[in-house]
């Protein structure tokens, strides 16, 4: 089963390993999607979504929300940005009966990378 909670937050970056419009400083209204997989527990719960919402906005949305993410991770693509996301809160999230399982990061409303568990695993 899965379990899936989406944040919203605006930064600044400029992606300066990129040669194209997108190595100039601009923003974007991110949306972060995070996606738990795992089994209801004794009271009937993948996790709480309260407690998945101060995980995520604690460890994430605090330090990137009107940031300029490139003092926080040095390339601020969007795949990136799934990687450090992943990293900040797999540990926080993990359960005996659950897990992350998915990062989505939209830069746009219409342009999202995903990040699996998987991907995690090569």
């Amino acid at each position: 089963m899965l379990l899936s909670r989406e944040f919203v937050f605006d930064a600044a970056h400029n992606l300066i390993h990129y040669h194209g419009k997108c190595e100039r400083l601009h923003g974007h209204t991110y949306k972060l999607k995070i996606v738990l997989e795992g089994t209801p527990d004794a009271e009937g719960m993948i996790m709480d979504f309260g407690e998945l919402k101060e995980i995520v906005n604690s460890r994430v949305i605090s330090r990137l929300d009107h940031s300029y993410i490139n003092d926080i991770i040095e390339q601020p693509s969007a795949e990136n940005i799934a990687l450090w996301v992943w990293r900040e809160i797999e540990e926080d999230v993990k359960r005996g009966n659950c897990r992350l399982y998915e990062v989505h990061v939209w830069e746009t409303a219409k342009s999202c990378v995903v990040l699996r568990e998987s991907d995690m695993a090569s």
